[in-house]
């Protein structure tokens, strides 16, 4: 009976190599879990952070005016009101605006995604003489700032009789070095087996593109789109040198009109700001899920 006690009680030595297990496991997961709340409170001030202005924006566009000049911080209004918004509909063309900035995002978007594509699936999937020089190039002209080639852009688009209409801005937006950059990685990772494969079928380089590339393409459409609408539609310097007639003034112009005014109204000028902000919210939350796909496989890191 005892010999068999003894088989069956573990050796003091084993016992202790087991708590230490015990607390060391027990030690590395508080650490863990304690690093997992530092990770949420570092994420979560950085949030604040970043969504307070947009929430201040709200608060300013939905008070009276005359707590905006009051001593009593808030951080919520004591009463909502759409007044503003309906002020600054009503004492600027802010409709007008607001409809030449939808136009000329869409015709931008459309074209860009268009010719940013045809040229990524050439760069990706065409061999052609002097390929990766021309690529390179294009690549080069990120480092140039907008205002180095604006002098030159303004004779091209006067030369043509653009000036001072929509396609002013239109047909220099169509193709951007990121977008075709975006492209070229994008549909580098389709493989060729498949593209040969149509090839021995009988389809050509654009059946190619249009019945293979181009379903498989659309995380990168997502990415493009909300990248070359968000640009177009945030755009201020060349839209405010192209567009010379009031009537075809954009939204970002339009809040300068407004900021420039003997007395600003500052609640006004939050109203329309959340005005332009909003469409862009949207868009990206139609496309989110597209959106992350397309920059996983673009070659962002």
């Amino acid at each position: 009976m005892t010999a068999a006690a003894g088989e069956r009680t573990a050796p003091p030595a084993s016992r202790g190599i087991a708590t230490t297990r015990s607390g060391h496991l027990h030690s590395r997961r508080r650490r863990e879990k304690n690093l997992t709340i530092a990770r949420f409170v570092v994420s979560l001030l950085i949030c604040l952070v970043m969504v307070f202005p947009f929430y201040w924006m709200v608060v300013v566009s939905l008070s009276p005016k005359e707590e905006l000049f009051s001593t009593v911080f808030r951080l919520w209004p004591s009463s909502l009101t759409l007044d503003n918004f309906t002020n600054v509909f009503r004492n600027y063309d802010v409709g007008t605006w607001f409809m030449n900035s939808v136009v000329i995002t869409t015709f931008v978007t459309v074209l860009g995604v268009v010719v940013n594509l045809l040229a990524g699936y050439a760069f990706a999937k065409i061999r052609f003489l002097g390929r990766g020089a021309l690529f390179f190039a294009a690549l080069a002209t990120l480092v140039l700032p907008v205002q180095v080639t604006m002098v030159a852009q303004f004779r091209l688009v006067t030369d043509l009789g653009f000036y001072g209409t929509y396609w002013a801005v239109i047909l220099p937006s169509a193709a951007t070095a990121t977008g075709v950059f975006l492209a070229r990685q994008f549909i580098i990772g389709i493989p060729d087996e498949l593209l040969e494969a149509a090839r021995i079928d009988g389809a050509g380089s654009f059946r190619l593109f249009r019945s293979i590339v181009l379903p498989l393409c659309r995380p990168l459409i997502a990415v493009l789109v909300v990248l070359i609408a968000m640009a177009t539609w945030n755009d201020f310097a060349w839209p405010l040198i192209a567009l010379k007639a009031d009537y075809l003034f954009t939204l970002p112009i339009g809040l300068l009109f407004l900021q420039g005014q003997t007395t600003p109204d500052f609640a006004q000028i939050m109203a329309l700001s959340l005005v332009s902000i909003v469409p862009m919210i949207v868009l990206f939350l139609a496309t989110q899920r597209y959106f992350v796909q397309g920059i996983a496989r673009s070659g962002i890191r």
